[in-house]
């Protein structure tokens, strides 16, 4: 058990190009286990350890969460670093889901960013304990005062400043720490030696107020440094221990500062990482026990109980299947037998490896709060494993819908072959993209969360399977939903010789206030059997794929069944499925349905000057305008624009803006396209399916 107090497993999160893979980079430096560093967009060829996927490397951003681990004064660290695009969203719900703590990084200049708030959001969901660093310190603009009041106002974060930077921008050289009342100053080639001095007599009065607040915040989960205060007897663990309760509890985010590319503050964050965050026995993990109807059970970090692990990321490699665990309860050896809660199905543990980015250490065993990887298993994300003598399953994370879509064509036989291989890999490899073909045109269509997910996607085809592929238009993801209640009342007989089929079914549909889909049996008297009640769900089920008006899914619909008829010979469940489907027909354009478009919620941010050409081009999207806010020489719009008018928008945005201003987009909700787009979308369909039947 003392190991695990001393273990931590912790996510780095932010907007895009804060510095989260500069971060761990630094980490890995400073903690031996890497003995050189390479830049995110390295000069020198070799790119950062964690950035280990040739595109990451090119494009300097990150695209796959990666995982490794270090030590750090007796503590072990299991660190996943993220990516900050939207796109790669689930990558940040997957490692969030299974961490304890989280490093949240801003920027000193941009603040709180449209990214920031969408990952707290996600830390919120699945209640993870942070520390925030305020990073580029360095750069001119720099103000994280001001960032720690955005952290409090746009994010309610209860935010306290740790310590207060030394010089800022160009004339950034050090840190004062509020906890010790030291100066520290990051000495040596790569910033490896700190030295303590005495704070500078310029910087006094302001290193007591921040202290003063740092004591107010804190003794507000410690009577004793309550009491200690008051006395004047404050001591340095008075004040970790009271910090440590409020940032575990998430009612105090304490805020660390520094530079990460310049080599200031990281060691501090290191301390603030094993001071401040719980260990994997402190957090609260529940799974549901299958035997006793989902009851919720709670689990124990101990070693010595039976194996409870999640597995929330797969990676296919040419060697077999690498599936990344949590184990949550109980140890795992080699050799030793799991079972998938899922499938029932039982497995051998081969190969038991640690990650360190895109290299494996060998482990003979792993014990609670670890995160490995499996060789050779065959499973799904968010696959629950036991050791048998449990049948317990652990909520999977929240996977967002896919919103946009393209057609893929392979170029000749070779590329067929191998685009079906990259296909059925990507698609187990991450819930949100997916792809199937469509049954009128018979292209192969892939889904995802935006141009730059499906771009990455096409273009890992091409490198690491050698599939060359031409894209088509891209599709946006329509929905139909109708608009009134219709009723209906249908039977369905069929007569061939022996028994044939007969079902009668009697109600209305009526739009759903939710979006959702509902299914409410009001049948008196038994006029349809109950064992025939799911087949008629299934059937108006199985009507939802594909609306009448246009094709398009349907969402938002409330089917009630009040009456019918079943015969005591010809009625089954097909007959019953059938009946729904039959009544689904008749009644679903009397019920006037709606074309629905997918709404983004868009951030643009960049230079003031531009902000008229921005505000422009969002009005000519179609684009509703929410807020903007100008900070110094910077401004940020936020706009609610329909997906199918933001396409090529990267483009337009760099040269409207000399390639200053940058943009994130993510889904927010649907609602009806105007009539006359409605009906140039039912003139291109139509269009579509001649030129397909050519």
């Amino acid at each position: 058990m003392e190991k695990i107090q001393k273990l931590r497993n912790i996510g780095i999160s932010a907007h895009i190009d804060s510095g989260k893979t500069t971060l761990t980079e630094r980490i890995l430096y400073y903690t031996k286990r890497i003995f050189a560093i390479h830049e995110v967009k390295g000069k020198d060829g070799v790119g950062a350890t964690m950035d280990s996927m040739e595109l990451e490397r090119e494009r300097g951003i990150t695209i796959a969460s990666a995982a490794t681990h270090c030590e750090w004064k007796g503590h072990r660290i299991n660190i996943i670093d993220t990516p900050g695009h939207v796109d790669f969203t689930i990558e940040v719900e997957r490692a969030l889901r299974v961490m304890d703590g989280a490093v949240l990084i801003l920027c000193s200049v941009g603040g709180v960013q449209s990214q920031s708030i969408t990952v707290d959001r996600q830390m919120n969901r699945y209640k993870v304990p942070r520390i925030a660093f305020i990073n580029k310190c360095d750069r001119s603009g720099a103000d994280p005062c001001k960032v720690a009041d955005q952290l409090r106002q746009k994010l309610n974060h209860n935010a306290v400043l740790m310590q207060i930077p030394i010089g800022l921008e160009a004339q950034l050289s050090g840190l004062v720490d509020l906890v010790s009342m030291k100066a520290l100053y990051f000495q040596g080639p790569h910033g490896d030696e700190v030295r303590i001095g005495e704070i500078p007599g310029h910087l006094m009065k302001e290193a007591l107020a921040r202290r003063e607040e740092l004591l107010d915040a804190a003794s507000m989960f410690s009577d004793d440094l309550m009491e200690a205060i008051f006395e004047e007897r404050v001591t340095q663990d008075l004040i970790h221990e009271a910090v440590r309760k409020g940032a575990v509890s998430r009612m105090l985010t304490p805020v660390f500062l520094g530079s990460a590319y310049k080599n200031i503050g990281v060691q501090p964050v290191l301390d603030g990482v094993t001071r401040y965050l719980p260990s994997p026995a402190e957090i609260e993990n529940k799974a549901f026990d299958l035997d006793r109807d989902e009851a919720e059970v709670p689990l124990k970090s101990d070693p010595l109980l039976p194996v409870v692990a999640l597995a929330f990321k797969l990676e296919v490699t040419p060697y077999g299947q690498l599936s990344y665990l949590r184990l949550y309860q109980g140890s795992l050896k080699k050799g030793d037998e799991l079972v998938i809660t899922r499938t029932g199905k039982k497995i051998k543990v081969g190969r038991l490896v640690r990650m360190h980015a895109d290299q494996m250490e060998e482990l003979t065993e792993a014990s609670a709060g670890d995160i490995i990887a499996l060789f050779g298993v065959d499973c799904y994300s968010g696959d629950t494993f036991t050791d048998g003598s449990l049948n317990y399953s652990m909520s999977s994370m929240f996977v967002p819908a896919p919103v946009i879509s393209l057609s893929i064509t392979p170029q000749d036989n070779k590329s067929q072959n191998n685009m079906s291989k990259a296909l059925n890999r990507f698609v187990r490899e991450d819930p949100t993209f997916k792809s199937y073909v469509d049954e009128e045109s018979g292209e192969t269509i892939i889904s995802g969360m935006g141009e730059l997910h499906l771009e990455v996607y096409v273009e890992r085809m091409k490198r690491e399977f050698g599939a060359n592929v031409t894209t088509g238009i891209p599709r946006v993801a329509y929905r139909e939903a109708i608009t009134r209640r219709a009723e209906f009342d249908y039977t369905h007989k069929k007569q061939t010789g022996g028994s044939g089929q007969y079902g009668r079914v009697a109600g209305f549909m009526a739009p759903s206030e939710d979006g959702s889909y509902l299914f409410d049996n009001q049948v008196k008297g038994g006029s349809i059997p109950t064992e025939f009640i799911p087949a008629v769900d299934k059937g108006f089920q199985s009507c939802l794929e594909k609306g009448l008006a246009l094709g398009f899914p349907v969402v938002g619909m409330k089917i009630t069944v009040n009456d019918g008829k079943s015969h005591s010979v010809d009625s089954s469940e097909m007959a019953f499925t059938q009946a729904a489907v039959g009544a689904f027909k008749q009644a679903y354009m009397r019920a006037a349905p709606v074309i629905l478009e997918p709404i983004m919620k868009v951030a643009v941010e960049g230079p003031s000057e531009f902000q008229g050409n921005i505000m422009g081009s969002i009005n000519q999207r179609r684009g509703l305008i929410i807020s903007s806010t100008e900070d110094g020489n910077f401004t940020t719009i936020e706009a609610e624009v329909p997906l199918s008018e933001m396409f090529g928008y990267a483009t337009v945005l760099r040269s409207l803006t000399q390639g200053k201003a940058e943009f994130t987009m993510e889904f927010s909700r649907y609602v009806k396209l105007p009539d006359s787009l409605a009906e140039e979308l039912k003139k291109d369909l139509g269009k579509r399916k001649k030129g397909d039947k050519k």
